[in-house]
Protein backbone atom coordinates (compact mmCIF):
# COMPACT_ATOMS: atom_id res chain seq x y z
CA UNK A 1 0.00 0.00 0.00
CA UNK A 2 2.91 1.96 0.02
CA UNK A 3 3.43 4.25 -2.12
CA UNK A 4 -0.33 3.77 -3.97
CA UNK A 5 -0.44 2.88 -7.77
CA UNK A 6 -3.39 5.74 -8.85
CA UNK A 7 -4.12 6.92 -12.38
CA UNK A 8 -5.75 10.81 -12.53
CA UNK A 9 -8.08 11.63 -14.73
CA UNK A 10 -9.38 14.89 -16.03
CA UNK A 11 -13.01 14.94 -17.09
CA UNK A 12 -14.10 18.32 -18.59
CA UNK A 13 -16.85 19.89 -21.07
CA UNK A 14 -20.22 21.20 -20.08
CA UNK A 15 -22.41 18.68 -19.06
CA UNK A 16 -19.85 17.03 -16.65
CA UNK A 17 -21.01 17.52 -13.71
CA UNK A 18 -24.46 16.76 -14.62
CA UNK A 19 -22.89 13.26 -15.77
CA UNK A 20 -21.28 12.20 -13.00
CA UNK A 21 -24.46 13.68 -10.57
CA UNK A 22 -26.14 10.97 -12.48
CA UNK A 23 -23.91 7.96 -11.91
CA UNK A 24 -22.03 8.50 -8.76
CA UNK A 25 -22.85 7.69 -5.11
CA UNK A 26 -22.26 10.61 -4.19
CA UNK A 27 -23.43 14.49 -4.26
CA UNK A 28 -21.45 16.49 -7.09
CA UNK A 29 -22.11 19.56 -5.47
CA UNK A 30 -20.01 19.05 -2.38
CA UNK A 31 -17.08 19.60 -4.72
CA UNK A 32 -17.09 23.08 -3.87
CA UNK A 33 -16.23 22.22 -0.40
CA UNK A 34 -12.57 19.95 -0.74
CA UNK A 35 -12.55 16.11 -2.10
CA UNK A 36 -15.38 14.27 -2.61
CA UNK A 37 -15.24 9.87 -2.12
CA UNK A 38 -17.71 8.64 -4.48
CA UNK A 39 -18.12 4.88 -5.68
CA UNK A 40 -20.13 3.74 -9.54
CA UNK A 41 -22.08 0.85 -9.58
CA UNK A 42 -24.15 -1.91 -11.32
CA UNK A 43 -27.75 -1.60 -11.66
CA UNK A 44 -27.72 -4.48 -8.92
CA UNK A 45 -25.51 -2.10 -6.51
CA UNK A 46 -22.54 -4.01 -6.43
CA UNK A 47 -19.11 -1.84 -6.81
CA UNK A 48 -17.60 -1.58 -9.79
CA UNK A 49 -15.03 1.32 -8.68
CA UNK A 50 -14.11 3.66 -5.52
CA UNK A 51 -12.30 7.06 -6.39
CA UNK A 52 -11.82 10.64 -5.34
CA UNK A 53 -13.08 13.91 -7.38
CA UNK A 54 -11.65 17.19 -7.30
CA UNK A 55 -12.68 20.42 -8.86
CA UNK A 56 -9.88 22.18 -11.20
CA UNK A 57 -11.76 25.08 -12.81
CA UNK A 58 -14.50 23.93 -14.97
CA UNK A 59 -12.95 20.32 -15.00
CA UNK A 60 -13.32 17.78 -12.23
CA UNK A 61 -10.38 15.34 -11.59
CA UNK A 62 -10.61 11.87 -10.80
CA UNK A 63 -8.14 9.99 -8.78
CA UNK A 64 -8.89 5.94 -8.93
CA UNK A 65 -6.86 2.85 -8.80
CA UNK A 66 -4.60 2.39 -11.60
CA UNK A 67 -6.25 -1.31 -11.46
CA UNK A 68 -9.02 0.23 -11.85
CA UNK A 69 -9.30 3.16 -15.04
CA UNK A 70 -8.79 1.82 -18.55
CA UNK A 71 -12.43 -0.08 -16.78
CA UNK A 72 -13.80 2.72 -15.17
CA UNK A 73 -12.87 4.78 -18.60
CA UNK A 74 -14.76 2.49 -20.77
CA UNK A 75 -17.89 2.10 -18.18
CA UNK A 76 -17.95 6.27 -18.29
CA UNK A 77 -17.57 6.36 -21.60
CA UNK A 78 -20.41 3.51 -22.34
CA UNK A 79 -22.66 6.20 -19.98
CA UNK A 80 -21.31 9.53 -21.77
CA UNK A 81 -23.49 8.57 -25.15
CA UNK A 82 -24.01 12.38 -26.84
CA UNK A 83 -23.10 13.82 -23.62
CA UNK A 84 -20.57 17.00 -23.80
CA UNK A 85 -17.56 15.21 -21.49
CA UNK A 86 -14.34 14.80 -22.41
CA UNK A 87 -12.40 12.12 -20.16
CA UNK A 88 -8.15 12.52 -21.16
CA UNK A 89 -5.21 10.74 -19.08
CA UNK A 90 -3.44 13.66 -16.77
CA UNK A 91 0.34 13.52 -15.98
CA UNK A 92 -0.61 14.06 -12.60
CA UNK A 93 0.98 12.22 -9.22
CA UNK A 94 -0.83 11.78 -5.65
CA UNK A 95 0.73 12.97 -2.82
CA UNK A 96 -0.73 11.86 0.91
CA UNK A 97 0.46 11.73 3.93
CA UNK A 98 -0.87 12.81 7.69
CA UNK A 99 0.86 16.04 8.96
CA UNK A 100 -0.39 19.54 8.27
CA UNK A 101 -2.31 20.05 4.92
CA UNK A 102 -0.45 21.94 2.33
CA UNK A 103 -1.50 24.67 0.75
CA UNK A 104 -2.09 22.72 -2.61
CA UNK A 105 -3.79 19.78 -0.87
CA UNK A 106 -7.08 18.66 0.47
CA UNK A 107 -8.58 16.57 3.53
CA UNK A 108 -8.91 13.09 2.76
CA UNK A 109 -13.02 12.79 3.41
CA UNK A 110 -12.90 9.31 4.18
CA UNK A 111 -11.71 10.11 8.35
CA UNK A 112 -9.53 12.83 9.64
CA UNK A 113 -6.78 10.07 10.28
CA UNK A 114 -5.72 9.76 6.50
CA UNK A 115 -4.30 13.14 5.97
CA UNK A 116 -4.42 15.15 3.20
CA UNK A 117 -4.38 14.38 -0.66
CA UNK A 118 -2.61 16.83 -3.20
CA UNK A 119 -2.34 16.47 -7.07
CA UNK A 120 1.19 17.45 -8.39
CA UNK A 121 3.44 16.89 -11.19
CA UNK A 122 6.58 14.99 -9.46
CA UNK A 123 6.22 11.49 -8.02
CA UNK A 124 6.08 11.66 -4.03
CA UNK A 125 9.24 10.05 -2.69
CA UNK A 126 9.09 11.44 1.16
CA UNK A 127 5.88 9.34 2.49
CA UNK A 128 6.54 6.89 5.37
CA UNK A 129 2.87 6.66 6.65
CA UNK A 130 1.87 3.40 7.17
CA UNK A 131 -1.17 3.14 5.48
CA UNK A 132 -1.85 -0.77 5.76
CA UNK A 133 -2.03 -0.13 9.54
CA UNK A 134 -4.06 3.23 9.53
CA UNK A 135 -6.81 1.50 7.27
CA UNK A 136 -7.29 -1.47 9.55
CA UNK A 137 -7.07 0.55 12.82
CA UNK A 138 -9.96 2.42 10.97
CA UNK A 139 -11.58 0.32 9.00
CA UNK A 140 -10.89 2.04 5.85
CA UNK A 141 -11.99 -0.66 2.78
CA UNK A 142 -9.03 -0.44 -0.13
CA UNK A 143 -9.86 -1.38 -3.78
CA UNK A 144 -9.37 -4.49 -4.78
CA UNK A 145 -8.81 -5.70 -1.28
CA UNK A 146 -12.00 -4.71 0.56
CA UNK A 147 -13.88 -3.57 -2.45
CA UNK A 148 -14.48 -6.37 -4.86
CA UNK A 149 -17.01 -7.09 -7.69
CA UNK A 150 -19.29 -8.71 -5.39
CA UNK A 151 -18.97 -5.63 -2.84
CA UNK A 152 -21.96 -3.91 -1.55
CA UNK A 153 -20.88 -0.47 -0.41
CA UNK A 154 -22.72 -0.22 2.80
CA UNK A 155 -21.14 -3.24 3.70
CA UNK A 156 -18.28 -1.90 3.29
CA UNK A 157 -18.88 1.43 5.38
CA UNK A 158 -19.72 4.04 2.49
CA UNK A 159 -21.93 5.94 5.06
CA UNK A 160 -19.49 6.09 8.03
CA UNK A 161 -16.63 7.00 5.26
CA UNK A 162 -18.89 9.95 3.75
CA UNK A 163 -18.88 8.22 0.61
CA UNK A 164 -22.72 7.99 -0.14
CA UNK A 165 -25.30 10.47 -0.34
CA UNK A 166 -29.20 9.24 0.56
CA UNK A 167 -30.53 12.58 -0.66
CA UNK A 168 -29.01 13.60 -3.76
CA UNK A 169 -31.51 11.87 -5.92
CA UNK A 170 -30.88 8.95 -8.38
CA UNK A 171 -27.92 7.12 -9.55
CA UNK A 172 -27.23 3.79 -11.07
CA UNK A 173 -27.89 1.33 -8.61
CA UNK A 174 -29.23 4.00 -6.20
CA UNK A 175 -32.49 1.86 -5.50
CA UNK A 176 -30.44 -1.22 -4.25
CA UNK A 177 -28.47 1.25 -1.79
CA UNK A 178 -31.10 2.86 -0.42
CA UNK A 179 -32.93 -0.59 0.08
CA UNK A 180 -30.22 -1.77 2.01
CA UNK A 181 -30.06 1.15 4.45
CA UNK A 182 -33.36 0.78 5.43
CA UNK A 183 -32.94 -2.98 6.81
CA UNK A 184 -32.95 -2.96 10.35
CA UNK A 185 -29.37 -4.22 10.32
CA UNK A 186 -27.02 -5.67 7.89
CA UNK A 187 -26.42 -9.15 8.82
CA UNK A 188 -22.60 -8.92 6.37
CA UNK A 189 -19.91 -6.78 6.03
CA UNK A 190 -16.09 -5.21 7.07
CA UNK A 191 -15.10 -5.82 10.68
CA UNK A 192 -11.77 -5.39 12.47
CA UNK A 193 -10.36 -8.43 14.29
CA UNK A 194 -7.60 -9.50 15.81
CA UNK A 195 -5.33 -12.59 14.30
CA UNK A 196 -3.16 -14.84 16.56
CA UNK A 197 -1.26 -16.75 14.25
CA UNK A 198 -0.08 -16.21 10.70
CA UNK A 199 -2.93 -16.30 8.60
CA UNK A 200 -2.50 -14.00 5.25
CA UNK A 201 -5.19 -11.95 3.88
CA UNK A 202 -7.63 -14.13 1.66
CA UNK A 203 -7.83 -16.98 4.65
CA UNK A 204 -11.01 -18.31 4.79
CA UNK A 205 -12.33 -17.65 8.69
CA UNK A 206 -14.82 -20.59 10.19
CA UNK A 207 -16.23 -20.71 13.51
CA UNK A 208 -17.76 -23.80 14.62
CA UNK A 209 -16.91 -25.54 11.66
CA UNK A 210 -19.46 -23.53 9.16
CA UNK A 211 -18.12 -20.65 6.96
CA UNK A 212 -17.45 -17.39 8.58
CA UNK A 213 -16.21 -14.48 6.25
CA UNK A 214 -12.79 -13.81 4.69
CA UNK A 215 -9.43 -12.12 6.64
CA UNK A 216 -8.19 -9.26 4.17
CA UNK A 217 -5.55 -6.58 5.18
CA UNK A 218 -3.68 -7.37 7.74
CA UNK A 219 -1.15 -5.05 9.71
CA UNK A 220 0.92 -6.96 12.73
CA UNK A 221 -1.65 -8.61 14.85
CA UNK A 222 -4.88 -6.15 13.51
CA UNK A 223 -6.87 -7.11 10.05
CA UNK A 224 -9.82 -6.33 8.53
CA UNK A 225 -12.18 -8.90 7.96
CA UNK A 226 -15.60 -9.15 5.76
CA UNK A 227 -17.57 -11.29 8.25
CA UNK A 228 -21.56 -12.63 8.89
CA UNK A 229 -21.95 -11.16 11.73
CA UNK A 230 -24.07 -13.95 13.29
CA UNK A 231 -20.79 -16.14 13.65
CA UNK A 232 -18.69 -13.91 14.69
CA UNK A 233 -19.50 -14.07 18.33
CA UNK A 234 -16.76 -15.78 19.80
CA UNK A 235 -13.70 -17.39 18.75
CA UNK A 236 -13.30 -17.80 15.08
CA UNK A 237 -10.44 -19.88 12.86
CA UNK A 238 -8.70 -19.25 9.79
CA UNK A 239 -6.76 -21.84 8.84
CA UNK A 240 -5.24 -22.39 12.39
CA UNK A 241 -5.18 -18.39 13.50
CA UNK A 242 -7.36 -17.52 16.15
CA UNK A 243 -9.70 -14.54 14.85
CA UNK A 244 -11.50 -12.71 17.21
CA UNK A 245 -13.65 -9.81 16.19
CA UNK A 246 -13.12 -6.27 17.93
CA UNK A 247 -15.39 -4.06 16.31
Amino acid sequence: MNPPSRRILRLSGADTRDFLQGLVTNDIAKLKSGLVYAAILTPQGKYIADFFLKEDGDDVLLDVDAALAEMLVQRLTMYKLRANVQITQTDLHLHRGTGTVPADALPDPRHPALGWRAYRDTLQTDDTTDWAALYVAHMIPDSGTELTPDTFILEMGFARLNGVDFRKGCYVGQEVTARMKHKTELRKGLARVAVDGDAPAGTPITAGGKPAGTLLTRAGNEALAYLRYDRATDAMDAEGSVVTRIE
